[in-house]
């Protein structure tokens, strides 16, 4: 069984920083893809950073340029470094993975980290 568990999120100011952390945990063989995504009150989810088992990035055109994704193999962790939060960055903050286990090859999400952006 394979778990994905979030952190870091929290109440910031605009223009602040936080730093999101996503732990994968279970019986794991590998993982290919670890990306965030986030959903807002009244809106579709959508794709904030993903990465790749091969070291490939991308980020949604919102967050280009303010938040890093980066990921530690070793610990079968992601990160997500958010600056210059904005109002509108406000969301529940999803960690997804396509992992490997033993005997099959799965998409898995954790339960999600509120971070709140407001004065």
């Amino acid at each position: 069984q394979v778990q994905l568990v979030e952190s870091g999120g929290g109440l910031v100011q605009p223009g602040g920083s936080l730093r999101l952390s996503c732990v994968a945990s279970g019986t794991i063989r590998s993982i290919h893809t670890m990306n965030w995504h986030r959903q807002a009150p009244g809106k579709q989810r959508e794709l904030v950073a993903g990465t790749t088992s091969t070291g490939s990035i991308n980020y949604g055109d919102s967050v280009k340029g303010r938040f890093t994704v980066s990921r530690d193999n070793a610990k079968n962790t992601v990160y997500l470094q958010m600056n210059g939060l904005k109002p509108e960055d406000t969301a529940v903050y999803y960690c997804a993975a396509v992992i490997s286990t033993m005997d099959r090859l799965s998409d898995y999400w954790g339960q999600g980290t509120q971070v709140t952006v407001s004065s």
